[in-house]
């Protein structure tokens, strides 16, 4: 069994201490925009009039940093929202995460001579959230995916295929339940 050190290599580790202390930072950021303006000096992307509540936290900044996030304007993310940095996260405009999501863009189950590496191998995928979506809270969002426009995440979805635009989508598995004109419909009635 390979030790932890020689598994990663002395640059990966170092570079997770780097990552480390950075978090650890950012955990002292008491308000919405210090966060951002945080998050913005240690290489995110991140639009304007973006909140980011108390509680978010990014894991595997070991990879990239918080290079691997990019949010457009008029973002909500909600306490305690999670996002895997393993591999890029993009939001677009107006996006809103809830409660407790999680946004994960990768996949190990553990050192190379695992028994699982052969049937389930190492892989990360960027995730794609595009304008005017909400997900909701308590919802798991698999590496790879992309939400279409407009789409509303039904709360504890999980969403492990693309969604197109303009659905509402929920479940586990999620499947689309209608499309966002029939609620209209349903609302106007």
């Amino acid at each position: 069994m390979p030790s932890p050190l020689k598994e990663i290599g002395l640059k990966k580790a170092f570079k997770y201490f780097y990552t480390t202390f950075l978090a650890i930072l950012y955990k002292f950021m008491i308000f919405p925009q210090m966060r951002v303006a945080f998050l913005r000096l240690c290489g995110a992307r991140i639009g304007n009039n973006t909140i980011i509540c108390d509680g978010v936290r990014f894991n595997n900044l070991h990879w990239n940093g918080f290079k691997n996030l990019i949010i457009g304007n008029y973002c909500w993310i909600a306490e305690e929202a999670m996002f895997d940095l393993a591999d890029k996260i993009t939001l677009g405009n107006y996006v809103g995460v809830g409660w407790r999501s999680l946004i994960i863009t990768h996949l190990n189950v553990g050192y190379s001579d695992h028994p699982l590496q052969k049937h389930f191998p190492s892989h990360h995928k960027p995730v794609v959230i595009l304008d005017g979506v909400f997900v909701g809270p308590y919802c798991v969002v698999s590496d790879g995916v992309t939400i279409g426009e407009r789409s509303y995440i039904m709360p504890q979805s999980l969403v492990a295929r693309n969604v197109p635009s303009d659905v509402m989508y929920g479940g586990i598995p999620g499947k689309i339940v209608r499309k966002i004109d029939e609620v209209k419909d349903i609302e106007s009635k």
